[in-house]
């Protein structure tokens, strides 16, 4: 496996320093924004991007995490079950704006099914989405509302966000997977 780093620490900071912008800007207010990051990554986003909203605005945005895992459309599929994580959002989310915090958006399937979680929750004003990578490849007509960076990327290929408060390390980094061998199984 080759692997190329396509974000440094530097790039991360700069680009959630300008998505924070980003939500500033396509609020009038921050009074009723809530951040949520998905379990695992889009955690420590989402309170990264509270924090350089904090710093541009003085304005102090709940953060919340998300798990979703059960709402994953893919479980009967799974061999494993799956390991159920705390969902802890500190306020209601009716009537708020959920900026939901993620750290690669690729089918879009993780991002409707933490749709589907958050409406259990309650009936958002409404839900926007948030990613460090858009690498494309859509399964679900989802879009994100603000992407840190657009990675367009073979589906051999696989994009690995490292964080500090996760994996020790802040980079982006695309791994190219050699191509599977077709074996023989017979035949002339």
């Amino acid at each position: 496996m080759a692997n190329k780093v396509i974000m440094t620490a530097a790039d991360i900071r700069r680009t959630l320093a300008r998505i924070a912008h980003e939500i500033i800007e396509s609020h009038k207010s921050t009074e009723h924004l809530i951040l949520v990051g998905m379990r695992t990554r889009g955690v420590p986003l989402a309170k990264r991007l509270a924090a350089n909203i904090e710093r541009f605005e003085g304005a102090l945005i709940p953060v919340g995490a998300l798990d979703f895992s059960l709402y994953r459309d893919d479980l009967f599929s799974l061999d494993l079950q799956p390991i159920v994580k705390s969902t802890d959002i500190p306020i209601g989310v009716s009537d708020r704006v959920i900026v939901l915090v993620d750290d690669v958006l690729y089918t879009g399937r993780s991002a409707r099914a933490a749709m589907d979680a958050l409406i259990d929750l309650g009936r958002p004003q409404a839900i926007q989405l948030a990613v460090l990578i858009d690498r494309g490849h859509r399964e679900l007509p989802i879009r994100a509302d603000y992407i840190g960076k657009n990675m367009p990327s073979a589906r051999d290929e696989e994009i690995q966000v490292h964080l500090k408060e996760v994996d020790g390390i802040d980079e982006v980094a695309i791994i190219l997977r050699p191509p599977v061998k077709e074996e023989n199984h017979g035949g002339s």
